[in-house]
């Protein structure tokens, strides 16, 4: 058998082999190392390879711990089930709720449309106008739902400048069947519906501004060099997303997993510390936040060609012609999108009173509202879920005393701003579960660590 073929079974099955082959690898460090120590490791070993090679569906992964730490004697299952729902698990939750809440009624796109409208169409203002909406979301939200909600709205403007990309694609590779026909490049402005997502709720249209301007003829190789460009823009307005979700998510507690494990560590070992909450931790880490978002928008800009001289001096050409007009329809798509109703003013509201009362539960340099409950009975966890309850029940239409006295009245049904079947099947679960498995694997290393710790204090004693 070839060395090709074989290494293609072999990648079909790679899967279930690391799945068979992982334990056994590491089997002598059970035999090697102290009993505590050397399971711990093992277990925490197998972990980090099947969520580096996913072998394992992460959430799979993240739920070892119930299995192995009880089994291999390292924690009891009634230790290591309380690591997957802890306070921070709560406070993590309250923000995917809340990013559920947004994306339903479609707050998150007035906010990107708006920001795109004052920042303008080229490239590298495009780009920073993106990342600073993502980034802003961010905070506040997962980095996970603020990508996954900004990266269909990203597609729409993408497609309203560039057109569809797959054609893009081919006029990259294969220009030569385009030598004769008018291709405008980014004035292709017909903005296409949104793809399927279950989450979107509009679609920005255009309709009757997709002429094609026949007096822009150009040649083979200017068609396949403004692809090519185009293209390039496309990656970087597409990559810069996820770039800013995460950079934005390190200002906040609830914007990174990896902040609320940090919390719920300290408040492990020490559980009288109240150093570092939401006021403190934003004062530390917005700034360099702002330092680092510019570094990446200059960083991409400059990879994706969007740094260049047009950035400070206008230049008549069928670019600045397909920008301007790109900018108008965004602008056009914002005023269709309608002065803001009931339900975003309520989602806005309740969004605004989430970040302040997260931010003066306890700011240290002044009395928090938490002072007038008992001391250490409030956290940022509880403010979180006591807003986001409110949503399930807060009405989506303004109420009307005169709907109660007007027999003629439509007799609609009662809708919140959120449901909980929205939110179930917007909730990352997922994810909750891999903060829980990252706390249980904390826990065990925490346990084998003192369990060695005073063996060792024990053993000194005794030669003393």
């Amino acid at each position: 058998m070839k060395i090709s073929v074989l290494s293609k079974k072999l990648w079909c099955v790679h899967k279930q082999l690391l799945l068979l082959l992982t334990p056994l690898l590491f089997l002598p460090l059970l035999l090697t190392l102290p009993e505590k120590e050397g399971k711990c490791l093992y277990v925490v070993i197998l972990m980090a390879t099947f969520w580096c090679t996913e072998a394992l569906p992460l959430a799979v992964t993240a739920m070892l711990p119930v299995c192995l730490f009880p089994t291999l004697g390292i924690l009891p299952a009634k230790t290591v089930c309380p690591q997957y729902f802890m306070e921070t698990n709560f406070l993590f939750f309250s923000g995917l709720v809340m990013a559920s809440s947004i994306e339903e009624w479609g707050l998150h796109r007035r906010i990107a449309m708006k920001v795109l409208s004052i920042v303008g169409v080229k490239p590298a203002w495009l780009i920073l106008g993106m990342m600073i909406t993502s980034s802003f979301l961010s905070m506040w939200l997962s980095n996970t739902a603020t990508t996954a909600m900004m990266l269909p709205i990203a597609n729409a403007i993408l497609e309203s400048l560039f057109g569809d990309l797959e054609t893009l694609k081919q006029k990259c590779k294969f220009p030569e069947g385009h030598d004769s026909a008018v291709i405008n490049g980014q004035t292709s402005l017909k903005l296409h519906s949104l793809p399927s997502e279950p989450s979107e709720k509009q679609t920005l249209s255009m309709d009757g501004m997709d002429a094609v301007d026949h007096t822009n003829m150009r040649t083979t190789e200017e068609i396949r060099s403004e692809s090519q460009y185009q293209l390039k823009v496309w990656k970087g307005f597409l990559i810069c997303i996820p770039y800013a979700a995460s950079i934005g998510g390190t200002a906040t507690l609830t914007g990174t997993a990896p902040n609320l494990i940090l919390i719920g560590q300290l408040k492990s070992y020490f559980p009288d510390c109240d150093l570092i909450n939401f006021g403190s931790w934003f004062a530390f880490a917005f700034p360099l936040m702002l330092v680092f978002l510019f570094l990446g928008w200059i960083w991409i800009s400059f990879l994706y060609g969007g740094l260049n001289t047009r950035l400070c001096f206008a230049k008549h050409d069928h670019r600045a012609q397909a920008e301007a007009r790109a900018i108008a329809l965004i602008k056009e798509d914002y005023r269709k999108l309608g002065p803001m109703n009931f339900a975003e003013g309520a989602i806005s509201f309740f969004f605004i009173l989430f970040a302040v009362l997260l931010f003066t539960r306890d700011p240290k340099f002044v009395p928090g509202w938490s002072v007038f409950f008992k001391k250490g009975y409030v956290s940022d966890a509880v403010t979180g879920v006591i807003i986001v309850s409110i949503l399930f029940f807060f009405p989506s239409q303004k109420p009307s005393l005169s709907w109660w006295f007007d027999p003629q009245a439509v007799n609609t049904p009662y809708v919140p701003l959120l449901s909980w079947k929205k939110a179930q099947d917007s909730v990352p679960w997922n994810i909750i579960l891999l903060l829980g498995g990252g706390f249980a694997m904390a826990k065990a290393c925490e346990v084998s660590q003192g369990k060695t710790w005073q063996k060792t204090k024990h053993n000194h004693g005794r030669e003393r």
